[in-house]
């Protein structure tokens, strides 16, 4: 099966988030007592992509190892349906997305770029690793894009499923191009 035809079957799209939605820097910065607080950047063109996503019906979802309130706003800001921190082992927060949406594997699709994110890499109908992910979880991937996590990696894997979906002709009517 091709890489377009798996992207054809997403439903939901699920996906780590440090060196997937971000490059995988965290930032502490003191807070106004002058406790730190960890920070991350997002890229704003994964941020409206994910929006499209939402328009035409195709979910998203993040599953972390690691609990931020930077992620949990930027998860709220790109109306992802499911947000999951704290969970390196990522196989029974799967099963519980999938079962309580309905969704079999080959629906979902999973970008990843680290050794815990293999595992659902494995059990995605459309896997995919970012360029700077671990070479042995490039090895797991359907597609690896074609630039890093937080610099556009999960843009390029949403229009990738609205090209395939047949969205893609809308999205640049809608803006005159």
């Amino acid at each position: 099966m091709t890489v377009t035809e798996r992207a054809a079957r997403v439903r939901l799209l699920l996906m780590d988030v440090d060196g997937v939605l971000t490059d995988g820097k965290l930032i502490n910065v003191p807070d106004a007592s002058g406790r730190m607080v960890e920070t991350k950047a997002f890229d704003s063109q994964d941020g409206i992509a994910l929006q499209w996503l939402n328009w035409y019906g195709i979910l998203t979802g993040l599953i972390s190892g690691r609990v931020s309130p930077a992620t949990e706003e930027r998860a709220r800001q790109c109306k992802f349906a499911y947000i999951y921190q704290g969970h390196i082992e990522k196989v029974p927060i799967w099963d519980e997305i999938l079962a309580s949406g309905g969704f079999s594997p080959e629906q979902v699709g999973y970008v990843g770029d680290d050794l815990t994110d293999a595992v659902l890499m494995r059990r995605a109908g459309l896997a995919v690793a970012t360029a700077n992910a671990r070479e042995e979880v490039k090895a797991c991937a359907h597609y690896v894009t074609s630039v890093e996590g937080g610099r556009g990696a999960v843009r390029e894997v949403c229009e990738m499923l609205l090209r395939a979906q047949g969205h893609w002709d809308a999205i640049l009517r809608k803006y005159e191009l």
